[in-house]
């Protein structure tokens, strides 16, 4: 990052700071971005802030996601990401958000999050208030469980496979055939004298 986008970002970061006190908990810059976090009922007021405000001009939404934080209260970051096409400048905004908190929807500002907000529910379970059709979108009909959160098993629930004899998909319980390999993390190059072809010319005559 050149210290020309850092000061960029660091004036943005004083601008919502000024302008949208109530709203800003926090601001960091890293990976080449602003990061701001906010307080999860100040999300609609933020984000239109964002996309009118002529200094910033967020016109873009990106993408919206979240981390799970099983061992943390809130447990959960909402995470959205935004585009400046006019300023040329990203923006990170997320909100820390509990299990059994809901998050005001931002479909009426970006009609884009509609699909984010649906997929951010499925797969982490984060209901979204204001919605117009909060429901699933990667998963299927009777799905149990969200697959992103950290405590969801990496086998899943059901397996779901063609049955040639009913002539229908069905949906069983997950069955091991085997257990998990057992791995002693020895490398097999371990005391190894070559490893690679050429290698027994390093540090010969030269």
């Amino acid at each position: 990052m050149t210290d020309e986008t850092r000061a960029r970002l660091a004036d943005l970061a004083t601008h919502l700071g000024e302008r949208r006190r109530d709203d800003v908990v926090a601001t960091a810059i890293a990976a080449g971005e602003l990061a701001v976090e906010v307080a999860p009922g100040r999300i609609p007021a933020f984000v239109e802030f964002l996309r009118l405000d002529r200094r910033c001009r967020f016109s873009t939404l990106v993408d919206i996601t979240a981390v799970d934080h099983p061992d943390r209260s809130p447990r959960f970051d909402v995470v959205y990401h935004f585009l400046s096409m006019y300023e040329n400048q990203r923006i990170r905004v997320k909100a820390g958000v509990r299990e059994d908190e809901l998050v005001p929807s931002i479909t009426a500002i970006h009609p884009a999050a509609g699909w984010f907000e649906r997929e951010v529910f499925d797969m982490f379970g984060i209901l979204f208030a204001g919605h117009p059709d909060l429901r699933r979108i990667l998963t299927d009909y009777g799905f149990r469980g969200h697959p992103l959160r950290k405590d969801f098993p990496t086998t899943g629930h059901v397996e779901v496979r063609y049955d040639e004899a009913e002539k229908r998909v069905v949906y069983e319980p997950v069955m091991l055939v085997q257990d998990y390999r057992p791995f002693d993390f020895l490398s097999p190059w371990e005391g190894a004298r070559h490893i690679l072809p050429g290698d027994e010319r390093a540090g010969g005559a030269r």
